[in-house]
């Protein structure tokens, strides 16, 4: 059985973007036991898509597609399909209903560019039924092709929702795998494609696989094998492999949590912490306190949404508020350091920022957090700049901040702020 990516973008051809979604769809295959023989690049151009095309068909019996199927002129997937494999393009009414209903609610005018979408090769069987967005499949001889848009959250979304599941109701895998999960927080998917080029040379019997789980990023390892010491032993070499390559931005292995690491290192060192949260609204203690035996270390968690809840509980004082903004260095410091002072912990964090969608302001824009540390007798801060949504910013900011507890009992430094 033998599975295949084609990526299709000039701006992928040129080196102007990476390739991420081949990346992600390698990384989910291989997480669910499938094998991928080839990851293909091709431009937008009708001969060297079909050429690619034609090909994978005849070798492969699933063929993933991402790009090409927008609006625009240069999206040529879904025409080149048609002519490749002579299924002419046929009108479906319910995508092109979708469509207008889209184009109707957001008081855009008809678009025939838009309305192209609903034009698909003979044959096509829509991937989302429900939500009908744009991607589809189609059975080419042994082939099974699945074609998805390029832009990288519909991508994933429709792999994971109706293609991974689609393959699965088609095909088990027959041969033991023996697979290892590897945690990274801090790096960008650029910078871990950077990090692993040379590696699957290095090691030649693992497949590595990639893909982001927000806000971390994980890294699946698989080795086909039995049960012997061989394959185990491979797969703790490459695990240490990629530790020296990522160092501390590694901060776990299979099925441990941010907050279970922390947890463990607070424990191990019999460290206690206390928490004040504002922007977060105690999310940071609602991770913390979900991992069992947490009472050992966890003392008490304060949200101090207001100004005079953080003079209040925290002792900030009311002239650091009036002179820097509840935003700041200077009181995400003064936070931490209320907290452990009142709590009487070994360690004081503290979290405050604006998670938007409003209240940010030209030099505090939505996104600023800032993070604050008590601890040994030193106060740590930081700024940040999060992206996203209300729910993103908070998740983000709390895993920034454990990961800072976890820093900080490593004896590493923290990821560094704006």
């Amino acid at each position: 059985m033998k599975t295949e990516i084609i990526v299709i973008g000039n701006e992928l051809i040129s080196g102007k973007t990476r390739d991420l979604n081949g990346w992600y769809a390698s990384g989910r295959l291989l997480s669910n036991g499938i094998e991928v023989s080839e990851i293909r690049t091709v431009g937008d151009d009708h001969k060297s898509l079909s050429s690619v095309l034609k090909t994978a068909a005849d070798r492969s019996n699933f063929i993933i597609v991402t790009g090409g199927l927008g609006p625009t002129e240069d999206d040529l997937t879904t025409e080149t399909v048609s002519k490749t494999f002579g299924r002419p393009l046929i009108l479906y009414n319910d995508i092109l209903h979708t469509i207008r209903e889209f184009t109707r609610k957001a008081g855009m005018k008809p678009s025939a560019s838009l309305e192209r979408l609903a034009w698909l090769p003979e044959g096509a069987k829509i991937l989302d039924q429900k939500k009908q967005m744009c991607g589809f499949s189609l059975i080419e001889g042994k082939s099974l092709l699945y074609f998805l848009p390029g832009v990288p959250e519909q991508m994933r979304e429709l792999l994971d929702r109706s293609v991974i599941p689609d393959i699965f109701r088609i095909f088990t895998p027959k041969n033991l795998l023996k697979k290892r999960l590897i945690k990274v927080y801090g790096l960008r998917e650029a910078g871990i494609a950077d990090a692993f080029k040379g590696l699957s040379k290095e090691f030649p019997g693992v497949m590595f696989g990639f893909y982001p789980s927000f806000p971390e990023n994980h890294i699946n390892v698989t080795a086909r094998g039995n049960k012997d010491a061989s394959t185990e032993k491979m797969l703790n070499s490459t695990e240490e492999k990629i530790k020296e390559i990522l160092g501390p931005y590694v901060f776990a292995s299979n099925d441990m949590s941010m907050e279970t690491v922390v947890g463990e290192l607070l424990k191990g060192h019999r460290k206690t912490i206390s928490v004040a949260e504002s922007c977060t609204g105690g999310l940071i203690g609602h991770r913390l306190t979900s991992v069992a035996g947490s009472s050992v270390y966890f003392e008490r968690g304060a949200i101090v949404y207001s100004n005079r809840s953080k003079i209040e509980m925290l002792g900030v004082r009311q002239s650091t508020l009036d002179r820097y903004g509840a935003v700041s260095h200077q009181v995400s410091r003064e936070m931490a350091e209320g907290i452990r002072k009142t709590s009487r912990t070994d360690m004081g964090l503290a979290v405050t920022g604006i998670a938007g969608p409003s209240g940010g302001e030209k030099n505090k824009p939505v996104g600023t957090v800032f993070i604050g540390l008590s601890v040994d007798n030193n106060i740590f801060s930081s700024q940040y700049l999060f992206s996203g949504t209300r729910e993103k910013v908070k998740i983000d900011t709390s895993e920034m901040a454990l990961d800072w507890v976890r820093r900080y009992m490593h004896g590493y430094p923290f990821i560094p702020g704006i």
